[in-house]
């Protein structure tokens, strides 16, 4: 039974002509993660689901999150005069992020193997994947912290804006040329982080603290790669392949208004949470910065999502995510100080975004499921039995 349909019979119909199409150019991913991956899905048993390991490795990253919040929920744990989070945890972090990213370049190998390839399998990674992005960023804050040799909460909230956005280029690429040109900063990243967080483990958080030139330290390298990388690489050539498209009529839509319309949503978003950031009574944002985080990249996933829909069954981006007209509510309450209490106000906000996300989540994946005649979670077909 359907929760509710969120998917039209115009995007079904999309859904059930759709082909993959993706380009990786990353020498990283192709000459070693993609011979890894072919090595590793070969200990799989041919009965277990692509989704499954999708979903495992997306929870793995869900267990980081929890963990550090166990450890350092307000980001003060790296800190100098601070408990710090124990060397265990970083070991475990990094084995964690591996299992996760490892499994999120097996499941599509898997579902080949199994011939088990489907619109749901791709919408469901990067669904999943959208999500992760906060789960990923949060858990990276943990190393440097927002101590003296950290970073601040608020330039935090930007740098996520910032991998937020990174994504979504991706996918608005892939919406108006009908490709999907693979970021290289995901594998680097992934494979670095691993890394670092091991490192952290042997010579603790306190390396970090040292300057690694004059008085240009590692959160400012943190924070320079990830900014660099975005506008340097990713946007720019996001914006050439669109606009190429453009030029040679092959736009998949009418119009640059089309191509650009979504990014309304996100855009919308970001206004409205950095109003709520700015004129917080309270500076929820240092109060409460974990929650904050992730009513954000919650939110952020779900927009997202419906832009992949749109862009798997080719059919038109809605301007408007419907998430944003309660949202708007809620920040006139917090900035106007009506709702006295800002921080059960963003608890209350938060679950409310994160049930509907779920809601819509798992409302999608039944849908998909009833109409390819699929399990989601198992190569089993509904009847066989």
């Amino acid at each position: 039974m359907v929760l509710y349909e969120y998917v039209t019979q115009e995007q079904l119909a999309g859904f059930d002509k759709y082909k993959y199409s993706a380009v990786d150019t990353n020498p990283l991913s192709v000459y070693v993660m993609h011979p890894f991956w072919n090595f590793v899905v070969k200990f799989l048993p041919t009965w277990l689901a692509p989704n499954l390991i999708t979903f495992t490795g997306f929870m793995f990253l869900v267990l980081n999150f929890v963990m550090l919040a166990f450890y350092d929920f307000d980001f003060n744990a790296s800190a100098a005069r601070h408990e710090h989070v124990p060397s265990l945890v970083w070991v475990a972090a990094a084995i964690f992020n591996f299992l996760a990213y490892t499994l999120d370049g097996v499941d599509g190998k898997q579902a080949r193997r199994t011939n088990s390839s489907t619109p749901l399998g791709e919408l469901f990674d990067h669904g999943l994947d959208s999500w992760a992005c906060i789960f990923f960023v949060a858990t990276v804050y943990s190393i440097f912290g927002r101590g003296e040799s950290g970073v601040g909460v608020v330039t935090l909230y930007y740098i996520l804006w910032v991998v937020l956005f990174s994504f979504i280029l991706s996918h608005w690429e892939k919406y108006n040329t009908g490709i999907l040109f693979l970021p290289w900063g995901y594998d680097m990243s992934q494979v670095t982080i691993s890394l670092v967080y091991l490192v952290t483990a042997v010579v603790g958080v306190e390396t970090w603290y040292q300057p690694i030139l004059f008085h240009f330290l590692y959160r400012d390298l943190f924070t320079f790669m990830i900014v660099a990388c975005s506008f340097t690489v990713t946007l720019p050539m996001s914006l050439y392949n669109v606009l190429k498209a453009y030029r040679n009529n092959s736009l998949k839509h009418s119009s640059l208004y089309e191509a650009f319309l979504p990014f309304l949503s996100p855009v919308l978003l970001f206004i409205l949470s950095t109003t709520w950031v700015l004129y917080s009574p309270s500076n929820i944002l240092e109060l409460q910065p974990r929650i904050f985080y992730l009513m954000v990249g919650t939110a952020f996933a779900n927009v997202t999502c419906k832009l992949i829909v749109c862009q798997m069954s080719n059919t038109r981006c809605q301007a408007l995510s419907w998430l944003l007209l309660p949202m708007l509510v809620v920040v006139a309450l917090a900035v106007t100080g009506v709702f006295a209490n800002e921080t059960l106000l963003l608890y209350l906000w938060t679950s409310a975004v994160i049930l509907a996300h779920i809601h819509y989540g798992v409302s999608v994946v039944q849908q998909l499921s009833s109409h390819f005649k699929i399990f989601a979670f198992s190569l089993k077909k509904p009847n066989s039995d």
